[in-house]
């Protein structure tokens, strides 16, 4: 059987456009990606699963943890008839997302776009062939790769990797903070975490800042921030909360402790694309390219792309589900044009 549409991917951008396509009958199939470890971590849920409070979707007035957020996504996909391919076939039981059914998920690991219908390739020998596919795989915060780290970012213990999403959380008003980064996007985070914070470090490993000559001015001009040069992070301080950080000159080698109460990464983003084999047109960070900015089409007739595959800018919940939605209905309307109901 040839699936009318397949869809790759399972954060916010994915399961939107599942719950659209359900609804629309055409019988979605998700390859919601496998937990692995890290630094290689590809989550079911996608980033939001590292992010302990999310108080800027709309509708959840009191905030909701990011795990659980995307469970309500996923449950509410399967209620309309989406199927996620599993190590046990394609109805999995979400009711329960603390019971470790994400780890029977599949990645995709590779698609063939030369031919129609297309062809997805899942773990092992599997094949499904499909004639649209949404590529919804996100993008992954670059992360220092520390032990410490990672633990702390996951057990919401002060370490982020986006300063919109968290840096509003009552953990971090009226503390220090750090931000490691010296691009625009760095400035940005820290710029922003000063309306919260009593000071903001930023962490650079050169003796000047990447970022654009205005942005440099407005991070070096602003009283809240506090650029420490030439320093790199080597360790993540703290048990159930950071503490400190532990940074390394990288002229003198010389190592010292920093007290912070937030650690917020701003190094870059490295776009879930590598599995598309260069059968894709990406732009020059790696991102999909969209052929139109206001529909979800790529180079390839009867391929979307949505959420942060395909978004370096914003990054967040809220534009990955309205562009899951694009996607949903982009490809309905063109396997309606193609006959394909």
């Amino acid at each position: 059987m040839v699936e009318k549409i397949v869809i790759i991917g399972s954060g916010p951008a994915g399961w939107t456009a599942a719950i659209y396509a359900a609804r629309a009958n055409l019988q979605p199939l998700v390859f919601a990606g496998r937990p692995k470890q890290v630094p290689a971590l590809v989550l079911p849920g996608g980033q939001l699963m590292l992010t302990t409070e999310v108080e800027n979707y709309p509708g959840f007035p009191e905030g909701v943890t990011g795990p659980k957020m995307m469970a309500f996504f996923e449950q509410q996909a399967v209620r309309f008839g989406t199927r996620i391919q599993t190590d046990d076939g394609q109805n999995p039981d979400v009711s329960n997302p603390d019971d470790g059914h994400a780890y029977k998920y599949h990645d995709c690991t590779r698609i063939d776009l030369s031919s129609r219908p297309f062809k997805v390739y899942g773990e092992g020998d599997q094949v499904v062939e499909a004639h649209a596919i949404i590529i919804a795989t996100g993008a992954t915060a670059n992360w220092l790769g520390l032990p410490n780290e990672q633990r702390l970012a996951r057990s919401g213990g002060g370490v982020s990797a986006c300063a919109v999403c968290d840096g509003a959380l009552p953990i971090f008003r009226n503390r220090e903070l750090a931000v490691v980064g010296g691009g625009d996007s760095a400035v940005e985070e820290a710029t922003y975490l000063t309306k919260f914070a009593s000071k903001v470090y930023m962490i650079h490993r050169r003796d000047q800042l990447r970022a654009s000559k205005i942005m440099a001015k407005r991070a070096l001009d602003n009283p809240k921030i506090e650029v420490l040069w030439n320093q790199v992070v080597v360790d993540v301080l703290g048990d159930q909360k950071i503490s400190a950080i532990r940074l390394k000159d990288t002229r003198t080698n010389a190592e010292s402790e920093l007290p912070v109460a937030g650690l917020f990464m701003a190094i870059g983003h490295t776009p879930a694309t590598a599995f598309l084999g260069g059968q894709l047109e990406l732009d020059a960070k790696g991102y999909i390219k969209l052929k139109d900015t206001y529909r979800t089409t790529t180079s390839v007739d009867g391929v979307f792309a949505a959420g942060d595959v395909v978004d370096s800018v914003y990054r967040q919940a809220v534009t990955a589900a309205g562009m899951g939605c694009k996607a949903a209905l982009d490809a309905e309307r063109w396997l309606a044009e193609h006959g394909i109901e």
